[in-house]
């Protein structure tokens, strides 16, 4: 399996790249406070994050928009697109795979297994959440040991156990699926399935960040060691790399951040695949500025779709269905781009 290679990108301080997409990831929040089927104009906004909001019901009508609906799903937007990306970049690079993505063990299968038996016994929102993320971890910790079982340390044993697992906890899906009440339980577990964040309130920001944010910041600080994996597992040896122990390190990370953004917002798929090689083909390959780069065109990703999702029509359209629908045609388009090379 050969690693893909990326052109070298626009040679840009990291400082300023850092700068410039916080500064872009602002006002997106900005337009995000702004647009809904209740529109918000800037100067409401801005009084009311001032304090400074009109006494009147109009005034109290915008901050319960702003402070319980709207910060609260920006927040968990953020959190699922940083989160998924850096996961998806974590995978490509251990597995050596541009296809890789955070579902690649089977840890999204396991978390809608796990949300989708939750709802079939009709327990609360954290109940569902707490099963999704168990759910996950259950799912790649079955695959890992199923690797180790053959004994073999081969990323293509891991992989097809992965593989297995996910088939497996599909199939399990569509048992719970099957076997659900048709008139209400069925149509809240596919909804589920299909991504959303319209319920999404302060709990669930705070429940998706620790996981991102801690995992995050263990990867950041690995970088340069991760780096050294997509030179293979010899070389990164031979330069003094603990290819086992750090392997583990990333998958851990990368999964407990998975589950923990499939748990608040159902399966969202292509971020993780598709946001980590806009980075790269972007900013280029030194770690430090590709993490960055790609935790923050994944919040803007999410941020955007989502608010694509609640606002192009008078139902919403579950996030799941709307990154697919922009992010496969998207994907094609930069394979098309590069003529494949970056692919094979």
């Amino acid at each position: 399996m050969r690693y893909w290679r990326v052109p070298p990108g626009v040679d840009i301080d990291a400082r300023a790249l850092m700068v410039g997409l916080v500064v872009v990831l602002g006002a997106m929040i900005v337009v995000s406070l702004a647009i809904g089927r209740y529109p918000l104009s800037l100067m409401t906004i801005a009084e009311t994050l001032l304090g400074r909001h009109d006494p009147s019901q109009a005034g109290a009508t915008a901050e319960t928009i702003i402070f319980m609906v709207r910060l609260p799903r920006i927040a968990t937007a953020i959190m699922v697109g940083a989160g998924l990306s850096i996961a998806g970049s974590a995978y490509q690079t251990v597995f050596r795979n541009p296809m890789a993505s955070p579902s690649l063990l089977g840890v999204s299968a396991g978390a809608g297994f796990g949300a989708s038996l939750a709802l079939l016994f009709h327990l609360p929102t954290l109940g569902v959440e707490a099963a999704a993320f168990a759910g996950g971890l259950a799912a790649v910790g079955a695959a890992y040991l199923a690797a180790r079982s053959v004994r073999s340390n081969s990323l293509i044993t891991l992989i097809l156990c992965g593989m297995v697992m996910s088939a497996l906890f599909q199939a399990l899906i569509s048992l719970v699926k099957y076997v659900a009440d048709p008139v209400d339980t069925l149509a809240t577990i596919t909804f589920w399935l299909m991504g959303s964040l319209a319920k999404a309130n302060a709990m669930d920001a705070a429940t998706v960040a620790a996981p991102v944010l801690l995992g995050g910041a263990l990867l950041f600080a690995l970088r340069w060691r991760i780096g050294l994996l997509a030179l293979g597992e010899q070389e990164a040896a031979s330069l003094g790399a603990d290819v086992t122990r750090l392997r583990t390190i990333v998958i851990l990370c990368a999964t407990a951040m998975t589950a923990a953004t499939v748990c608040v917002a159902g399966i969202v798929g292509w971020v993780g695949l598709l946001i980590p090689h806009i980075a790269r083909m972007a900013f280029g390959m030194e770690p430090g500025r590709a993490f960055v780069a790609t935790a923050a065109l994944g919040a803007l990703f999410v941020l955007g779709v989502d608010d694509v999702a609640r606002s192009a029509s008078a139902i919403e359209i579950p996030l799941g269905v709307m990154t697919a629908v922009i992010g496969a045609p998207f994907f094609l388009f930069l394979v098309m781009r590069t003529k494949g090379e970056q692919w094979s």
